[in-house]
């Protein structure tokens, strides 16, 4: 969560916005929808299309691509980011992935999910998305990750990422958290994958997603560091 704390402090003062704001974003309940309104609002002042918390799509594609490369599924592969936010992880895969893929990215912010199909589509002066692969799909909706229902069956997905949500909502209690991952996992295909990244401990999440995954196997991988901070994929899948 240090991280996440610093992530906002910067983004906050990049868009101009005061510091006593950024002191607020970096202690409020990270599982309010309203703080992100707020957040992607003034990220979107600054000049880059999209912001990334801990790291973007460049850092976590040597994870990614091999497994899309290894998924036992027919084609394209299904996959969807929960919190998309404006991250770069949903726009990487769509542009840079060479194996046909759908990517959906949900977030609750509407501010977020405008910013990221006018980003798509070409729209505030941006040069429209390209897929990597021409079967290659991408869209963006509003959703609340904690209930999926409307935007996904079960089992529909055989890739499911979670880039800082969990740590986000776990913010407002940990009952939210295992309701996040009860809802990845019910999306997620019986032979698919879901990594959350995070720079939390693993002797602090690990115990968790054993808790919350039963008859799932779960794993860790170490990543970076990316500007001095070291991150964990932690793998969450069923039988391969």
């Amino acid at each position: 969560m240090a991280a996440l704390r610093r992530t906002l402090h910067v983004v906050t003062l990049a868009a101009g916005a005061c510091r006593a704001l950024a002191g607020s974003l970096a202690s409020s309940c990270l599982a309010d929808r309203s703080l992100w309104d707020k957040l992607h609002a003034d990220t979107r002042l600054g000049s880059v299309p999209t912001f990334d918390w801990f790291f973007g799509y460049e850092e976590a594609q040597g994870l990614l691509l091999p497994l899309l490369q290894e998924a036992r599924a027919a084609c394209p592969l299904r996959v969807l980011d929960v919190g998309c936010g404006t991250s770069s992880l949903c726009t990487g895969l769509y542009t840079k992935c060479p194996r046909p893929v759908h990517v959906l990215g949900v977030d609750f912010s509407p501010v977020a999910v405008a910013h990221m199909k006018s980003l798509l589509e070409g729209g505030e002066g941006q040069t429209p998305l390209f897929p990597g692969h021409p079967a290659s799909r991408l869209h963006f909706m509003q959703a609340d990750a904690q209930n999926l229902e409307p935007v996904a069956s079960s089992g529909s997905f055989q890739l499911v990422l979670d880039k800082g949500t969990w740590d986000a909502v776990a913010r407002g209690g940990r009952p939210g958290a295992y309701q996040l991952l009860s809802e990845c996992l019910r999306v997620l295909s019986p032979q698919g994958t879901l990594i959350q990244f995070s720079d939390e401990d693993p002797d602090v999440r690990l115990p968790c997603l054993e808790q919350g995954s039963p008859g799932w196997t779960v794993t860790v991988q170490e990543l970076g560091p990316f500007k001095g901070i070291t991150y964990f994929a932690y793998l969450v899948q069923g039988s391969h």
